[in-house]
């Protein structure tokens, strides 16, 4: 009981208190404890100065728990997770279709990644991209080869299959080493004393991999057997396919220096005009026919000699 005394007497000093300012109020934070106001207009006594604690600590947890299903906000998967791999997938035909046509159509001032991409990058256009291209230049020179030999009786048709696996290893190290080191580049330039923009990897890959969407028909067009078309056909693509990279990456690399820029820009065709001629040079070889001359059987002269007795 004294004890119970002790504590209402304290309460009494501290509502004597409240009652002389009627506008005072009190708050006491301890721990997860949060207090609330007291009521307006209080009298003194046992209505002027209640404080009340009241523990708000899962109420607060549920709180950030909505508000972050409201946010939409996931946690991210990890990378040997299906999820984390089918964001990488996550468009329609439609937007693969409009990405197509904005590779083989490259208008000046229009940025590939900023125009189609739309911070929606994706991997599923330019893996098909790669493994269509691989199949097209792969078969498209075994008939080219068959048919620039189909005059010639010493030639003999087999398969070459040994090209799908040459074509697939270029053309899969080309759309993912090359776009590695450009990004890796214009990471590291970032980081430099001139601050310059920048994509990320997934961008880089898909910029790359859409680029080589018009190499498909050009391979299909080069089994014609005029070397003079084949030029022209690989000369258009390499301009078209170089522009979606030039005006890609030259608005990021414009900001640095000026021999940087160029270096980087320069490479980067560098790099295609290699894959392109490199292609053409390899899978679709303008056959050359060497006459042999055909032996003349010489006359065999006998001679009869007559022995006299």
């Amino acid at each position: 009981m004294a004890s119970v005394d002790l504590k209402f007497k304290e309460f009494e000093e501290a509502a004597d208190l409240l009652s002389a300012d009627q506008e005072a109020s009190t708050l006491s934070v301890s721990g997860s404890m949060t207090p609330l106001p007291r009521g307006g207009g209080g009298g003194g006594g046992n209505g002027g100065g209640e404080d009340v604690q009241v523990d708000l600590t899962e109420d607060e947890e549920g709180l950030e728990e909505s508000s972050e299903l409201l946010g939409g906000q996931k946690p991210t998967s990890g990378f040997w997770t299906f999820e984390y791999y089918q964001s990488f997938f996550n468009v329609d035909t439609e937007q693969v279709l409009d990405r197509v046509r904005g590779s083989v159509m490259p208008l000046p001032g229009r940025n590939f990644i900023k125009h189609y991409l739309r911070s929606n990058p994706d991997l599923y256009g330019p893996f098909w991209i790669c493994v269509t291209l691989v199949f097209s230049v792969a078969i498209s020179g075994n008939l080219s080869t068959f048919l620039s030999q189909m005059g010639n009786p010493a030639y003999h048709y087999r398969p070459q299959f040994h090209r799908v696996t040459i074509a697939a290893v270029v053309i899969f190290m080309y759309a993912w080493l090359v776009p590695l080191g450009i990004w890796g580049f214009l990471t590291w330039r970032q980081g430099a004393e001139r601050q310059i923009g920048g994509y990320s990897f997934l961008e880089t890959v898909c910029v790359y991999g859409y680029s080589l969407f018009i190499y498909i028909p050009t391979s299909v067009l080069w089994i014609i057997p005029f070397e003079w078309l084949r030029w022209i056909l690989i000369l258009v693509a390499m301009v078209i396919s170089g522009s979606v990279l030039v005006l890609t990456f030259w608005p990021v690399v414009c900001d640095d220096t000026k021999v940087t820029a160029v270096a980087t820009v320069v490479t980067i065709v560098i790099l295609h005009t290699l894959l392109a001629v490199g292609c053409k040079l390899y899978f679709f070889q303008t056959a050359v026919h060497v006459t042999t001359p055909v032996p003349v059987p010489q006359p065999s002269h006998t001679t009869l000699t007559t022995m006299t007795h």
